[in-house]
């Protein structure tokens, strides 16, 4: 509820509420006032909470992986999207690598920080869209380019989460389980996923729908547990990306008019679901870590808005867009917070044997999820009054 209220109160300066809860989680944390402490942290019952919360929160990205809408994106944006994304993702890599090799810190940290620079979180700019009804290339060019960014950003961080797993665990994961831990949340997502959509074809009301999808998410969080506590002891699955692929096979299996009513029975549950997952990440950050993180936070923001820009701008002249769109529709992309928050919490609980490597993570990453959000807003905004899209 405190968290909730912040959210409201920081929109009133025009900021995504997500940075209310940031902060309200970290103020309640172990670290500051200590009411929510590290022993309810580390309880069972709230971890498995957590975990439906955060299949919960994928059925909200699989939600938007229709396939007629995919096949229409096109080859220019299937391309741009690839750079913005890829070049995010090498540009932020290599200035760590560097940085770290310099530093005696394992090199192999700095492709987590690449997997989680991917991730745009695209409520920031898609809302100045509809508060300023902005048309235009940019724009249109924007919207189906976030569902695209959502494929790789997942496929490239997940991938990199089941390499580093492997690393950190000093070998002892087998190669072979590297595409277990990427494909088998995904298949137990799709397999729940399926008679969903059957049941959800013949619902008729919003009772029915909501408590049918309710189980499904339960049923597929369930599964993973059981899968993953006595099959795979000692790996962990994603429980997000679960949810992802299981809200994928339902939505395209429904009418769009009956997704977006499911969709809008859903979004009480879903807000609660975020904003809880949200102050848990924020819970366990140590503010006096965010202080200390300077240089690696400005590394961090500089190079991934280096990456997004000029990726998207290469996309572009690639493929012939318009100017508009080579020169500003990287500014749109800016915005991170949500997703990389959610993948910070997933890459810490992969490198748990490594506590210092854990610090320099959440540190810079909650940081620039704060500093950056307050900018990125900013330079959306602006690229879109650039392109003229905006009054």
């Amino acid at each position: 509820m405190i968290a909730f209220v912040a959210g409201k109160l920081i929109t009133k300066i025009k900021m995504p509420s997500i940075l209310g809860w940031l902060i309200v989680g970290m103020i309640l944390g172990p670290h500051a006032v200590k009411l929510i402490p590290q022993g309810v942290l580390d309880a069972v019952w709230y971890k498995t909470l957590i975990m439906w919360m955060q299949c919960a929160f994928g059925v909200m990205l699989g939600s938007e992986l229709i396939w007629s809408k995919l096949k229409t994106s096109g080859k220019a944006l299937i391309i741009t999207t690839l750079t913005q994304s890829l070049g995010a993702f090498a540009v932020v890599a290599l200035a760590f690598g560097i940085v770290f090799y310099f530093t005696n810190i394992p090199v192999y940290l700095a492709f987590v920080f690449g997997g989680i620079a991917l991730a745009t979180a695209p409520a920031p700019a898609l809302s100045i869209v509809k508060e300023f009804h902005a048309k235009g290339p940019v724009t249109n060019t924007l919207l189906p380019m976030t569902i695209l960014d959502d494929i790789v950003g997942i496929s490239v961080f997940f991938t990199v989460n089941s390499l580093i797993a492997r690393i950190v665990s000093g070998g002892a994961i087998p190669l072979y389980m590297i595409p277990v831990m990427i494909f088998l949340p995904i298949m137990i997502g799709m397999i729940v996923g399926l008679p969903t959509g059957l049941l959800l074809k013949r619902c008729k009301n919003k009772c029915t729908n909501l408590t049918v999808l309710l189980c499904g998410i339960t049923v597929t969080m369930v599964t993973g547990w059981i899968i993953n506590t006595y099959l795979l002891s000692g790996i962990t699955l994603n429980y997000m990306l679960m949810g992802v692929s299981f809200s994928a096979v339902f939505s395209n299996m429904v009418t769009p008019l009956q997704l977006d009513h499911i969709n809008n029975y859903f979004a009480p549950i879903l807000g609660v679901c975020l904003l809880a997952a949200i102050v848990d990440l924020g819970a366990p950050l140590d503010y006096h870590l965010i202080l200390g993180a300077g240089l690696y936070t400005f590394i961090y923001i500089t190079a991934r808005a280096f990456g997004k820009y000029f990726g998207a701008r290469a996309g572009a002249k690639l493929t012939h867009m318009p100017d508009t769109v080579g020169k500003y529709l990287g500014l749109t992309l800016l915005p991170h917070s949500g997703v990389s928050l959610v993948f910070t919490g997933i890459i810490c609980s992969t490198l748990a044997s490594a506590p210092e490597l854990v610090q320099i993570v959440q540190g810079t990453i909650a940081a620039a999820a704060i500093i950056n959000e307050f900018i990125a807003v900013i330079a959306a905004k602006k690229g879109f009054e650039l392109a003229g899209e905006i009054s």
